[in-house]
């Protein structure tokens, strides 16, 4: 019988494949931390030293670097938050680690492990760790991560929908996965005479006086981050620094919108209208060229519109631009993790005292008569009446 001829193995095939390096953790100086993770594909305003800094000035940052063979693969900004009568800490985490590429899957569970042993093992802290939502239908994959290493669950949100616009698609698929509704609101103000401005960072102050109008207004009670802006405004790297956006109708402007477009999921991080803008439909006209402006000028793959903090309108305005092609997940809830029982037990005393100190505050905050109440219905309450 002639001999079967046989085809060539492939060259990978027949080098030896050595093993990776061993993923090493390094602290950072605070001040490359920021331009360091700035090209990450997980970069979020979160983890950056301006903002935590402004935001929560009372903890210790610590921000620990990722490397592989010399490579830098990840980051965590972990933020030490001590307790009362020096009972111990915390080490927090949010919306981390980061992966500097998401393709790097396997560094996310490397990197919780490091922090683990730093943190919960040798330092004794119990670690807490709020983990993004996923990217697609049913993906928690980094929550799942957490769990299989023994982290449990701890406070979740109250609405922790998040709605994500897919961003890499061509306008008429865009406009076509628009619910018909949300669609229609935008052809009524694509006739409205509204105008798109990309605006620079010194247009600020303008920004500020349409927001807190606004607050006024709708009588919305704000527990936002805003009071970092001007931080964030100001980096020095133009990565990081949100893009300031305005609508205007005959020299007046109508609506505003903040935006952190870093890494490959862009957020909105605040929004304003004034009286007109509902009538105008100003909202639809504003997201809509927001959406091709990410497209067009960043490597973001889509476009996070936050939750709704229990407003219904909120809800069906976001849904409606999420329509067919995004997605709407919910972040999942704060995962602990600690060593040692006493470490976990002052841990979550800390947070469940917070918790009642956060319930007491909702409380009061719906007993103002001049606030607008929550009224979106929570996840399980259907399911609770029935």
């Amino acid at each position: 019988m002639p001999a079967v001829a046989r085809a060539p193995l492939p060259v990978e095939m027949m080098i030896p494949q050595l093993p990776r390096p061993p993923l090493v953790m390094q602290l950072s100086e605070h001040h490359r931390w920021d331009k360091l993770i700035a090209s990450f594909d997980e970069v979020c305003q979160e983890q950056t030293i301006a903002f935590a800094h402004s935001r929560w000035p009372g903890v210790v940052l610590e921000p620990q670097l990722f490397r592989r063979g010399g490579e830098i693969v990840g980051g965590a900004l972990v933020m030490i938050q001590p307790l009362p009568l020096r009972l111990g800490a915390i080490a927090v985490v949010k919306w981390g680690p980061m992966r500097a590429a998401t393709l790097e899957r396997d560094a996310y569970g490397e990197m919780l492990d490091h922090l683990m042993a730093e943190y919960a093992e040798k330092r004794d802290m119990m670690l807490s760790v709020l983990p993004h939502s996923g990217l697609a239908a049913g993906d928690n994959a980094d929550a799942w991560l957490l769990s299989e290493r023994g982290f449990r669950k701890g406070a979740a949100l109250l609405y922790p929908d998040r709605y994500i616009v897919n961003l890499r698609l061509s306008d008429v698929e865009i406009r076509a996965s628009f619910e018909q509704k949300w669609r229609y609101h935008l052809g009524k103000s694509e006739k409205a005479g509204l105008m798109f401005e990309h605006a620079e960072a010194s247009e600020m102050p303008r920004f500020d006086t349409l927001y807190h109008a606004m607050l006024d207004r709708k009588r919305f009670p704000d527990h936002s981050a805003f009071g970092t802006l001007d931080k964030l405004m100001a980096m020095e790297d133009p990565r990081l620094r949100p893009e300031l956006f305005f609508v205007t109708r005959e020299g007046e402007t109508v609506g505003g919108a903040v935006i952190f477009k870093s890494g490959k999921r862009a957020v909105y991080l605040y929004g304003a209208t004034n009286d007109t803008a509902l009538s105008l439909r100003a909202g639809y006209f504003m997201h809509w060229h927001i959406i091709r402006w990410l497209r067009d000028h960043t490597e973001a793959a889509w476009y996070d519109l936050g939750g709704t903090d229990g407003f219904t309108g909120l809800h069906q305005f976001k849904k409606g631009m999420v329509g067919s092609a995004g997605l709407v997940v919910p972040v999942p809830p704060v995962m602990n993790y600690a060593a040692r029982p006493i470490a976990r037990l002052v841990g979550e005393a800390a947070f469940v005292a917070r918790e009642w100190k956060n319930t007491l505050n909702r409380l009061v905050e719906r007993l103002r008569p001049d606030r607008a109440k929550p009224d979106q219905e929570r996840p399980g309450q259907a399911e609770a009446r029935s």
